[in-house]
């Protein structure tokens, strides 16, 4: 067996605002193909990394058994570092699942706008969140805008569309 690399960072994707699609003005929208893919190789980063989708789905749509295949997907993931792709309304709920999963360092991110709207957050998130999840202990994360909070101690502030460190 070859041995994996500690630097390979395994990045799942699950849908939500980061991979909408919009079709008309009446908000038509689907979750389309991963950002992430584009996004990476556009912006020349020289990190190892590997992308699984695991759904495409808002993340409103995601189901218990959704977040019981993205655990496991993380539990039984051969590298330590692992970033996972995920709509913002309800990622918080994902991150809280994850934060017992022992001996890896898992950052959740997403956009509060689609990727391929001008000015959307999305590159940014991911770079910042990609950084993160290389300098970041193990444990459970959420990183949005510039900021990176532990999956226990964060919510969507809705009114402001922002996340926030709670204690």
């Amino acid at each position: 067996m070859t041995e994996i690399p500690d630097e390979t960072i395994q990045i799942f994707t699950t849908g939500g605002t980061i991979d909408k699609v919009y079709f008309d003005m009446s908000s038509d929208y689907q979750v389309g193909p991963p950002e992430i893919a584009t996004i990476l190789p556009a912006v020349g980063t020289t990190t190892s990394w590997e992308i699984e989708t695991l759904m495409c789905k808002d993340s409103l749509d995601l189901t218990d058994k959704d977040r019981m295949l993205i655990k496991s997907k993380v539990e039984n993931c051969p590298w330590n570092r692992i970033l996972i792709t995920h709509g913002t309304d309800t990622m918080v709920h994902t991150a809280e699942l994850l934060k017992n999963v022992s001996g890896k360092t898992v950052v959740l991110v997403g956009s509060l706008s689609p990727a391929k709207f001008k000015g959307s957050d999305a590159e940014f998130n991911i770079g910042f969140a990609l950084a993160a999840v290389q300098l970041m202990p193990p444990g459970a994360y959420i990183a949005m805008n510039g900021r990176v909070f532990s999956a226990d101690r964060v919510r969507k502030n809705r009114e402001v569309n922002r996340f926030e460190a709670i204690s």
